[in-house]
């Protein structure tokens, strides 16, 4: 079984030139964190500070996190890495190029990160080749690819591994750029293949796969340009089109263009996918290859004679031309010397990110394991989406533009309200950028990349992150008029059906797709919608969002929004019951009947996917996320301690009754924060696996009911369970950080509810915390024992908190009590269970009871 390997960076310690902040929080990033899993991982290994650190599973779920492993800088246009491909489909997920095992097939420039669903990317590459006779075939990369031998490396923008083949991969990335060193051993040949019809497959075949639609390759010297035009993916992209401009370290001694049939079956186009494999036709006389009506494939293979020696390569991408990637590379790689680029990242990422939240390192005191995972949770939160600001091919704006959400539903619910206090600037280009993508394209996205909507997996959320923007005060240089309106958009108009695989019932583009209910009947049909239960929680929440913004924007719009954010209660109903409990939410037919009462059962949810009841968690779960009415929740299941005794029993072991597989992160309880793996019975060569982002608050919810040590229990048990400074690190995908986030709040020791400017209250992992939020505020978080010592083994359940000095009785508190301008938070803690709380609980401002004949 091979080694993930990352390197604490040495060098770090001793160049100034390195350093933008004091400490080089850097060399705490795992980048191998929640790269496997979840069947059988291992347990966290040793960690053995400044030399190395070394994660060796026993046997893992290849691909598992989907995570991006190789050089990239914070929101970059640009993450370069290797593509694998894992021959065992049944167990795999390459969608960030990066696997355990896989062989590799390519070097990319673009990818993305924790992502579930289909790949998307995986284009613009380069591999180097030590020989290209039969059976080597260059339209075919299962004819050489290659295993890999030995340990991957990695390190904050700086990324190796070793081919059987005897090449060694070494890599760095900027922000639309990347370098890449090949070392050829003394007895091969020296090839650089160019493929531009080069993607990430998706390895079980599907409708949403990748394809190539054509594009163009020239050659100068050294240099290459061109541009390649793909489509399809994770979001069901509509095409888009990436130029180039590679260089060389040295003139190759031979470079040929070559074109071929395309052999992967693509939809609506010509392909070449039965039969022998077709092989390329090189030109040895033009300099430029074009792909024909037919969409054939196009590449070049640059050849050095001699068998030893290295062969660099500097490549810029753009949405824009040729000429702006080749200014790209220019300046942002200056050198060839790939360390630079390296330091150019970790400057980057210490200067914008790290140092955000600052915590002591001392290697003698300092718990080293959640200092890896408090900084690579920082990591690849900050992965995606991509700031693609001035790289908007679709239309003329001064505003900023984002790209690769994937998606809102997986961030709104606690990592946007993280870049609202450590990325401001940031999140207001975010937000900008929504807004500006309804302006010309008719809606928000929920989810978006390449250029393109798509796809919406409950309702409306980037609703959700809007409001909770707004009810924190981020204004700067939004335009909340067309905010407003652009949700009003999302509210009342049902886009249009896109007859998708997935759901033929409506739009999973943008918008609601089953708005046509929610304002007939007030509710989602389980005879005429899909994920009835699941989207009639959600947009009863995304309806609560937009009362948030008409309070400030169109005030006389705030009693409808809020009256229909109370709609989940059609689908309550008090006579389910389920392990002891009475009162769920279940499914109802558009008549007003319950569908199948007998035999409805909560606790399960079939695959919970796209056809189902409910979307990656079962009813049960999907009953406690109403955070916008916490009040009449509590009341609906019969009180405080009926409420107390249900949240008591969805954490206990053993409670589930859904068909979670062997799911290997060992989560048998109802309230799930980490993978649910459905073996599906028709095909058992796949594994659905669906997440848990809705089960992201529910252990914190003790803290309605004045029970926070509660909270504090269950959530740190979850976190020191199921994450681990190891390959196997994140219980699921990591979902383009939302997961990651999860854990940061946790380690912070309050946790944000989504569309409110109210933050719970929880226990910080660290003695000390410094974070710069609001652009230059600090904000100082304490944690010191009962005894009044400095934190260690004295419990971490809470005594009392101060609030810039004055006692604190509530277990929460509003954005403006420490979010805007700084202050201290400070917590005593100890081993014993403490009444500290005695204050009101957490607000319900969405509290709307529905009258009984009305629901």
């Amino acid at each position: 079984m091979r080694t993930a390997l990352f390197l604490i960076p040495l060098w770090a310690s001793f160049s100034a030139s390195v350093l933008a902040a004091d400490v080089d929080y850097s060399q705490y990033v795992n980048p191998f964190m929640g790269g496997s899993g979840p069947f059988d991982g291992p347990e966290p290994p040793p960690v053995y500070m400044y030399v190395i650190y070394s994660t060796r599973p026993s046997s893992w779920l290849v691909g598992g996190g989907d995570i991006f492993v190789g050089g990239a800088v914070p929101f970059g246009v640009a993450k370069v890495g290797i593509d694998t491909y894992e021959k065992n489909a049944s167990f795999s997920a390459i969608n960030g190029g990066w696997t355990p095992n896989g062989s590799v097939t390519a070097v990319s420039m673009m990818h993305v990160s924790g992502t579930g669903g289909a790949p998307k990317y995986g284009i613009v590459s380069q591999m180097p080749l030590t020989k290209i006779h039969e059976p080597v075939n260059l339209l075919d990369n299962r004819t050489y690819w290659q295993r890999r031998v030995g340990d991957d490396v990695a390190r904050v923008g700086y990324f190796k591994t070793s081919l059987e083949s005897g090449v060694d991969i070494e890599l760095s990335g900027a922000r639309h750029s990347g370098i890449m060193q090949y070392s050829f051993p003394t007895d091969g040949e020296r090839h650089v293949l160019v493929d531009v019809s080069h993607y990430l497959p998706s390895e079980t075949g599907g409708y949403n796969t990748q394809s190539f639609l054509g594009g163009e390759i020239r050659l100068n010297g050294s240099e290459y340009q061109g541009h390649g035009t793909y489509s399809g993916g994770f979001n069901e992209g509509a095409p888009y089109t990436v130029f180039f401009c590679g260089e060389f370290d040295s003139e190759p001694d031979q470079a040929r263009t070559f074109r071929g049939p395309n052999t992967d079956p693509t939809p609506r186009f010509r392909s070449f996918d039965s039969g022998p494999p077709a092989y390329p036709v090189f030109n040895e006389e033009a300099s430029t290859e074009r792909s024909s009506p037919l969409n054939d494939r196009i590449g070049a293979l640059f050849t050095w004679k001699g068998t030893t020696g290295t062969v660099k390569s500097r490549v810029g991408i753009s949405f824009m031309d040729t000429q702006t990637a080749c200014r790209y590379r220019d300046e942002e790689i200056k050198s060839w010397h790939l360390q630079d680029t390296e330091e150019a990242a970790v400057r980057e990422w210490n200067t914008d990110v790290f140092s955000k939240i600052r915590v002591a390192v001392d290697s003698s005191t300092a718990n080293q394991t959640n200092l890896a995972l408090l900084y690579s949770s920082l990591y690849f939160m900050h992965l995606m989406p991509s700031d693609r600001t001035g790289e908007n091919p679709l239309w003329d704006s001064n505003e900023p533009y984002w790209d690769d959400f994937y998606t809102f539903w997986d961030i709104f619910r606690c990592t946007v309200s993280l870049y609202h206090l450590i990325q401001p600037e940031r999140y207001e280009g975010m937000i900008r950028a929504v807004i500006d993508i309804w302006r010309h394209e008719g809606y928000m996205p929920d989810g978006r990349s390449g250029n393109y909507n798509g796809i919406t997996q409950g309702g409306s959320n980037a609703d959700n992150a809007l409001a909770d923007a707004y009810v924190k005060g981020l204004r700067g240089g939004i335009n909340w008029t067309d905010g407003y309106a652009a949700m009003v958009k999302d509210a009342e108009v049902l886009p249009a059906n896109t007859y998708s695989i997935l759901d033929q019932a409506g739009s999973v583009r943008h918008g609601r797709g089953a708005l046509s209910d929610w304002l007939s009947l007030g509710y989602l049909s389980r005879d005429r919608c899909t994920r009835s239960i699941s989207r009639t929680v959600e947009y009863a929440s995304n309806d609560y969002a937009l009362s948030v913004v008409a309070a400030g924007e169109d005030p006389g719009d705030v009693d409808k929004y809020l009256g229909r954010s109370a709609n989940w209660q059609r689908l309550w109903s008090d006579e389910v019951e389920s392990h002891g409990f009475k009162g769920f939410l279940a499914p109802r037919n558009s008549d007003g009947s319950w569908d199948n009462p007998a035999e409805y059962n909560p606790a399960k949810c079939g695959f919970c996917t796209w056809g189902d009841i409910t979307y990656e968690a079962t009813p049960f779960e999907y009953s406690f996320t109403i955070p916008h009415d916490m009040k009449t929740l509590i009341e609906f299941m019969g009180g405080g301690k009926l409420f107390e005794n249900r949240l008591d029993h969805i954490m206990m072991p053993n409670t589930s009754e859904q068909d979670l597989d062997a799911n290997g992160a060992g989560i048998t309880s109802i309230m799930n924060i980490g993978p649910k793996a459905l073996r599906n019975k028709v095909c058992v060569k796949f594994l659905l696996l669906y997440r848990n982002e809705p089960d992201f608050a529910t252990p914190y919810l003790y803290n309605y009911i004045n029970k926070q040590h509660k909270s504090v229990n269950q959530t740190r048990h979850l976190a020191n369970t199921y994450f681990r400074n190891a390959t196997y690190g994140v219980p699921g995908n990591s979902d383009a950080g939302a997961l990651n986030s999860w854990l940061i709040w946790q380690m912070l020791g309050i946790y944000p509810i989504a569309t409110q400017p109210v933050y719970l209250l929880a226990s910080p992992w660290f003695p000390e915390i410094n974070m710069t939020i609001n652009g230059n505020s600090t904000l100082q978080i304490i944690s010191k024992g009962s005894d009044g010592q400095s934190l260690g083994q004295k419990g971490y359940y809470v005594q009392s908190v101060t609030i810039n000095g004055e006692k604190w009785e509530k277990n929460w508190f509003e954005h403006d009590d420490l979010m805007v301008n700084g202050g201290t938070l400070e917590f005593t803690v100890g081993s014993n269970i403490s009444g500290w709380e005695t204050g009101e609980v957490p607000p319900s401002p969405g509290h709307v009871i529905l009258p009984s004949d009305s629901r």
